[in-house]
């Protein structure tokens, strides 16, 4: 039986968590503050960690960097829905965290039924969840050890295709996302030719200052998609959460808007809403897939047809996703051509898109 422990300075909130997670078949014990948590670590061995990230005595982020030094041990943050709450969050994900809930608002003990199939998913993949330290880049080595048998080599782009500067980069990504995120943005040049998509599974209070945080790191200009924008190379669009971010044209041209969730797609902001729309508007050679770590299936299906098109598309190995869903969904369709640790994916982009000179 997985061994979960909830640390929380909230009796209410230790009771309800803990509860859910009990009703869901997990092994709960609980810790009042950072400090009982540290403890309760080395003496009881928990295979996941959910922590608060304010508390008394020793807040979270100090609790998750001792416990990441003395245990390393899958933690899923508890935040706030504020502003303050996602920056410390983004702080705990670059500390080592897996992945984070928002914690319910309003009347508590109702609001935690809307959360609780939530948090079941993300303990259990967690708990599964391959742990990314902190200072730790992602691995790399030669594409060819991670390329599965039979797919096209990555350095033999087509050099026409290679060298437009009308298409478009989608990338997806879910759980383990930021941090993989602050592996690929940076390394892309200011000059680099195509605007870059970006559908990361995130609340809508998260993605603004993700954005900020990621835009501080890059060359490239980041912003939050939360109105119609024109796609624009040197650009990277973040889809707002609480939204799908598509691809539309508007007077000629393409922009990048967001529109309320799409039903049937269990995850938002959606991949495979993005990835359809930039289908309906350029040619698949046109378009390169990215799918990163995060549990499920989203992006998978839509890449796989983006591939089968003509396009080309990555898919994180297993080597360095934190979880191992998407990718490994888009590998079992055929839809990879090329299957990168996280630290070689900027670089393959790179080769298959030049720098634009005239950027």
């Amino acid at each position: 039986m997985t061994k979960v422990l909830v640390v929380d300075d909230s009796a209410l909130m230790r009771r309800l968590l803990g509860g859910v997670l009990s009703d869901a078949g997990f092994e709960v014990a609980v810790a009042r503050n950072g400090l009982e948590g540290v403890q309760q670590l080395a003496d009881w061995r928990p295979d996941v960690v959910t922590l608060d990230i304010n508390m008394p005595q020793m807040d979270g982020l100090t609790a998750l960097s001792l416990m990441m030094q003395a245990r390393p041990t899958p933690v899923v943050m508890v935040s706030s829905l504020t502003a303050q709450g996602a920056q410390a969050t983004f702080e705990a994900l670059a500390l080592g965290a897996v992945d984070f809930i928002a914690k319910p608002g309003g009347t508590i003990s109702l609001s935690v039924d809307e959360i609780a199939g939530t948090l079941v998913d993300k303990v259990r993949a967690a708990a599964r969840a391959r742990l990314r330290m902190a200072g730790v880049r992602s691995g790399t080595g030669p594409a060819s050890a991670h390329r599965p048998a039979g797919m096209r080599p990555a350095a033999a782009p087509a050099p026409a295709v290679a060298a437009r500067s009308d298409g478009l980069v989608l990338v997806g990504v879910s759980t383990g996302g930021p941090r993989t995120l602050e592996d690929i943005l940076p390394a892309l040049p200011v000059n680099f030719p195509w605007p870059v998509l970006v559908a990361q599974h995130m609340p809508a209070s998260f993605t603004e200052p993700f954005a900020r945080r990621i835009g501080a790191m890059c060359a490239l200009k980041v912003r939050e998609c939360r109105e119609t924008l024109p796609l624009q190379a040197g650009n990277v669009y973040i889809a707002q959460g609480g939204t799908d971010m598509v691809v539309a044209e508007r007077l000629g041209r393409l922009v990048a808007q967001p529109r309320a969730e799409t039903p049937g797609h269990p995850w938002h902001p959606s991949v495979d809403v993005l990835v359809d729309s930039a289908l309906r508007h350029l040619p698949a050679e046109r378009l390169v897939g990215v799918l990163l770590t995060g549990m499920g299936h989203d992006g998978a299906r839509a890449m796989a047809r983006l591939r089968a098109g003509g396009g080309r598309t990555i898919a994180e190995s297993a080597d360095t996703a934190v979880v191992f869903g998407m990718p490994a969904e888009l590998i079992a369709l055929d839809g990879a051509s090329v299957v990168l640790p996280c630290g070689e994916v900027a670089r393959q982009l790179n080769q298959w898109l030049p720098a634009s000179a005239a950027h």
